[in-house]
């Protein structure tokens, strides 16, 4: 299939900087060093291709994300890096041999879900800036004492600088995690265990403590990560097709087929090559060519490829990703980890 024979708006993700992506993480966090992170991108077919690359430990958002994991048999070792109140799910598929999970908790109430919903190891999750979930740093070892008490194994520690990974400058992401990571590894110290679990994408080769990272945006990136002068490559857009054009204040605008419902919008509108974007709508994105970057003015029936400015919310909002190389569609993936 060609690239032009896709309806749209069509999720695309570029062969070329997929596998350019994956071969770069691995040369600096390989194996285990890296716990890819599938709410990025929801798919266990890009899951597998990590998993190939030497990944086989994954962490997630949501129950359902560890399900479909374990039924694309890889479950081996899974961690759910987010706080939830009934466990029974994943206990079910501990019992049934098809996952082994870890869950990360931060209250007496998490703990007794874990041991009331049969998942035996935990990870004390610690609030090392963002205003998230984790607890006070100096509960740690408190909390690490009574989740052994419900006879829980507590494997080590998870922080997350959400706060720090999108911040522009690679200097303020450096001195953020001066102040950050000292408080994890006192409550590390407090806590003990084996493991120190953190970081994502825009840190993933500052934090030179936790033992494993959990970036996943790296695999396609999105305009926000592309400001920070990473070393992988844009490889997601959206492919929308021009539907009318007009004109206002004396320019020609285009207005393509992918809107609101398409995107996660929370980090600004998407991009796209040698145009500005005006403003998006529920089914529309409306643009004007950008003569400064080589950009001509639209006609209908015109293909462009948009590029989100937050990959995560963004692939939650499709059912398929095509991956393309170049004009040639190579392979249709199901987003298939979407849900709860």
């Amino acid at each position: 299939m060609e690239l032009s024979e896709l309806p749209t708006p069509a999720l695309v993700a570029e062969r070329s900087a997929l596998d350019h992506n994956i071969a770069a993480m691995a040369a600096r966090r390989p194996g285990a060093e890296l716990r890819p992170h599938v709410k990025a991108f929801k798919c266990t077919k890009l899951a597998a291709r990590l998993a190939d690359a030497g990944h086989r430990t994954f962490c997630a958002a949501t129950i359902r994300e560890i399900e479909g994991l374990a039924a694309a048999g890889l479950g081996e070792d899974v961690l759910l890096a987010n706080e939830v109140l009934d466990c029974t799910r994943l206990g079910a598929l501990i019992r049934a041999g098809t996952a082994d999970v870890t869950v990360a908790v931060d209250s007496q109430a998490t703990i007794d879900a874990a041991a009331r919903g049969g998942v035996g190891r935990v990870l004390i999750d610690v609030n090392i800036g963002l205003p998230r979930c984790g607890c006070d740093p100096a509960d740690a070892g408190r909390l690490a004492e009574r989740a052994r008490a419900a006879g829980l194994h507590v494997a080590g520690v998870m922080g997350y600088e959400g706060h720090l990974v999108g911040r522009p400058e690679r200097a303020e992401r450096r001195d953020g995690l001066g102040e950050s990571l000292p408080l994890l590894r006192r409550a590390w110290d407090e806590v003990g265990g084996d493991v120190c679990s953190g970081g994502g994408t825009g840190t993933y080769d500052l934090n030179d403590l936790v033992t494993e990272v959990q970036a996943g945006s790296y695999v396609l990136m999105d305009t926000a990560y592309a400001q920070l002068g990473l070393p992988f490559r844009e490889g997601l857009g959206v492919l929308a097709t021009v539907v009318s054009v007009g004109r206002s204040r004396g320019r020609t605008y285009g207005v393509a087929d992918a809107g609101l419902k398409c995107f996660g919008m929370d980090h600004g509108n998407p991009g796209l090559d040698g145009a500005k974007v005006w403003f998006c709508s529920d089914e529309h994105t409306t643009f004007a060519a950008d003569p400064e970057t080589g950009g001509v003015d639209p006609l209908v029936g015109d293909r462009v490829r948009l590029r989100p400015a937050h990959i995560d919310p963004t692939i939650a909002c499709h059912e398929v990703l095509w991956l393309v190389d170049g004009d040639d569609v190579v392979d249709r993936w199901e987003i298939d980890l979407r849900g709860w």
